[in-house]
């Protein structure tokens, strides 16, 4: 049967071809707009700086006098003035402090020998016989029952100042006091972070209660003692 379309005729019959010169060409012509350069020339008034490679410059020499050294300084010889001896005065005598044969001894009755040598104060540490906090009258280690009771008596009296807390201050508070010879409280002194901390410690040491002193050889003596007492937000 004879086709009716004419082949010679038919668009598609080089299609292919068609398409492929297309895509070259195209190609060929994106390459050469993307690497098109154009070049302008600049134009003459612009100024350029032309610097050698190398700065050859020679130092002038230059000669400066200088003053001379001034003089060495000689000191007059010091003037001794001779003075006439004076028959009035009379030379002090330095007597020898060495013992001869010829030396007094002091009767061993007029030698005057002090009461005790125990001193008026004695650290908490090395006392012989601690302060008794009431209520460690029948304890047997009477000085850690003390540091109990003071534990004991700060927990009980501790108060977190109200305007510490809204400035959110907190730290440790160092207080020393003193347990004087009747076993009252005295010279207190402390050191903390703030004044408002400083002064609540104290409250807390003012409210301990009167206690038996201390005694060193059987006498009643002054007794320092420390402790710390820490302000700690939760």
């Amino acid at each position: 049967m004879k086709p009716k379309k004419n082949q010679e005729l038919d668009l598609k019959k080089n299609s292919a071809l068609y398409f492929s010169i297309g895509i070259a060409a195209v190609m060929l012509l994106t390459y050469i707009a993307l690497e098109w350069k154009t070049f302008y020339e600049s134009p003459e008034h612009i100024a350029s700086l032309d610097v050698p490679d190398t700065l050859d410059e020679e130092v002038p020499l230059t000669f400066q006098k200088l003053p001379p050294p001034p003089p060495p300084k000689i000191q007059a010889p010091p003037v001794i003035e001779i003075i006439e001896d004076d028959p009035n005065i009379e030379d002090s005598v330095i007597a020898s402090t060495e013992t001869d044969h010829t030396t007094e001894i002091i009767p061993i009755d007029d030698i005057e020998v002090a009461d005790n040598d125990i001193p008026d104060e004695v650290s908490f540490i090395v006392i012989e016989d601690v302060p008794i906090f009431p209520g460690c009258e029948g304890a047997d280690d009477k000085r850690a029952c003390f540091q109990e009771m003071m534990q004991k008596h700060i927990r009980k009296n501790f108060r977190y100042p109200e305007p510490a807390q809204e400035m959110g201050l907190q730290g440790r508070v160092n207080l020393v006091f003193t347990i004087q010879k009747d076993g009252s409280i005295n010279d207190v002194k402390m050191r903390g972070p703030h004044k408002i901390l400083e002064t609540e410690a104290a409250r807390i040491i003012s409210k301990l209660p009167k206690m038996t002193p201390g005694k060193q050889r059987g006498t009643p003596v002054k007794v320092p003692f420390a402790i710390p007492i820490t302000f700690k937000l939760q």
